[in-house]
């Protein structure tokens, strides 16, 4: 019997028919899977087109978060990382200081460097192409996902160029693709909000638009469980959608927990439950059918709930986050770090096959490690 036969529900039934159809279903068909009980039949839907695009093959990174600096002069409210400058914890790495903790991390036998940080007025272009060029000193044959679509928006206007101009020459001073972040979620009244300083939705839309265009590819995120609804989560994941089907360049979709603790966003009188986590992680596999990877990170979820979206549409759970900061910052209660030998067993015991790969999904060998 097919997953569509057996489902008693007729609404659900249809949209099962344009999935195993290859039809693309409509934000009305995704809005009802995002209030949808039925969790367990969506969940077959989403893990049937996992199968067909991955099979049981999982994907896990090995690499070094790298955050630069954690001055930043939007202070968003959803933001427990950022500091004024002059401030107690602020910090501001130098290119010598980058290129340190590369080569320890080379030695160490990363395939990776993920590079965020925040909007520091103190730092101007050459600062970043030296950071770059330091990071590819240390590692020159690492992959170097680099700087969200809002830290180019503000370069760009910062230095009077274009932000294609700045994706082209960070490019080639050593960036290969672009992370998802500050997406957070396109709805203007809930970014009002949450990131009330952060450039507009579109903007980050057209910034990936670009990117797209000069041949780097990226994530595409969303922050969810602060205080949106399904009907803005189903509006963020149209627009999503329709760039990627003029572009062709979001590698993977990424759905970001938030985590309140230390923000200024506390108290939204709102429970997250996993319940929500599966049925978002479930729609966006069915919805973003244009998208490759679903990527469901395991130190912002915890790692059980990481392996259960397994068998919910999710074929990646992260990398090992070396520094992490930013979401232990807000409260995230996972470890700040994890081995590669640790996602391996993560994955295998949830019955998936573990493949290593950069951002690229291209697969890598172990690297062996310093004695």
């Amino acid at each position: 019997m097919s997953i569509q036969d057996s489902i008693q529900d007729g609404t659900l039934r249809s949209i099962a028919g344009k999935v195993s159809g290859g039809v693309p279903i409509s934000g009305d068909d995704a809005l009802y899977l995002l209030k949808s009980p039925r969790i367990m039949e969506i969940g077959a839907l989403a893990h049937s087109v996992r199968t067909r695009l991955h099979g049981a093959q999982t994907f896990y990174g090995v690499n070094l978060n790298l955050n630069y600096t954690n001055i930043c002069e939007l202070r968003c409210p959803l933001c427990a990382f950022s500091r004024d400058a002059g401030t107690d914890g602020a910090y501001t790495l130098s290119p010598l200081e980058v290129e340190a903790k590369v080569r320890e991390a080379v030695i160490n036998g990363i395939d990776e460097v993920h590079v965020v940080g925040g909007l520091n007025p103190a730092l101007d272009l050459a600062y970043y192409e030296e950071l770059l060029r330091a990071i590819r000193r240390a590692g020159p044959d690492l992959f170097v996902v680099g700087f969200t679509a809002t830290e180019y928006d503000y370069v760009a206007r910062k230095q009077g160029l274009s932000v294609e101009a700045v994706l082209r020459r960070f490019a080639e001073a050593g960036v290969n693709a672009l992370p998802g972040g500050g997406a957070e979620i396109f709805d203007p009244a809930i970014r009002q909000v949450i990131a009330p300083r952060k450039m507009p939705g579109q903007r980050w839309l057209e910034v990936m638009r670009t990117a797209h265009q000069v041949g780097l590819k990226s994530n595409a995120t969303l922050l969810y469980g602060h205080r949106e609804t399904p009907e803005q989560i189903v509006d963020h994941l149209t627009r999503l959608r329709a760039l990627q089907e003029e572009t062709g360049g979001f590698k993977a979709f990424v759905p970001l927990a938030f985590h309140p603790a230390n923000t200024a966003l506390q108290a939204n009188g709102r429970s997250q439950d996993g319940f929500s986590d599966i049925r978002l992680y479930a729609t966006a596999r069915l919805f973003l059918h244009n998208i490759s990877h679903i990527k469901a990170l395991w130190m912002y979820l915890g790692e059980a709930m990481a392996q259960i979206l397994l068998d919910f549409g999710v074929d990646d759970i992260g990398s090992t986050y070396s520094e992490e900061r930013i979401v232990h910052a807000a409260g995230a209660t996972t470890e700040p770090s994890g081995s590669e030998a640790r996602l391996q067993r993560l994955i295998r015991t949830a019955g998936k096959t573990p493949v290593r790969v950069a951002s690229d999904y291209q697969p890598r060998s172990a690297r062996k490690p310093a004695p």
